[in-house]
């Protein structure tokens, strides 16, 4: 069965950190840029990050800049993001996506296009 599983969510104080894992099983994520998306009660699927294939491009959205850190560990077909600083406004449900492409310098953080999905995990930042 080809498909994403996001792990690592969990309850962590304001400043704390969480490490997310994306793995995938039944496809090899080299193939693809992979992105992570947040989702937040009453608010609309965002794109936080994303990595190229060759790990040479990353992104992050503003909110996120210098806190989260993207990777990719191709022997355990696994992308990370560490999140550090943790504040309250990162409570959501975080979801990898991949997208194949074909150059592995891309990175793209749109929803549509997108291949897989996982079925997110919930970070709750609060006291």
């Amino acid at each position: 069965q080809l498909q994403l599983v996001e792990s690592g969510g969990g309850l962590v104080q304001p400043g704390g950190s969480l490490r997310l894992s994306c793995a995938a099983s039944g496809f090899a994520l080299d193939a693809y840029t992979i992105g992570w998306f947040r989702q937040a009660s009453g608010k609309e699927r965002e794109g936080i990050s994303c990595i190229s294939r060759n790990s040479g491009t990353t992104y992050y959205v503003d909110s996120v800049k210098g806190r989260f850190t993207i990777s990719r560990d191709k022997a355990k077909n696994t992308v990370y993001l560490q999140m550090d600083s943790l504040k309250p406004e990162d409570t959501a449900v975080y979801y990898c996506a991949a997208r194949r492409t074909v150059s592995v310098k891309t990175c793209i953080i749109t929803t549509d296009g997108v291949d897989y999905w996982g079925k997110g995990t919930l970070v709750t930042v609060s006291s």
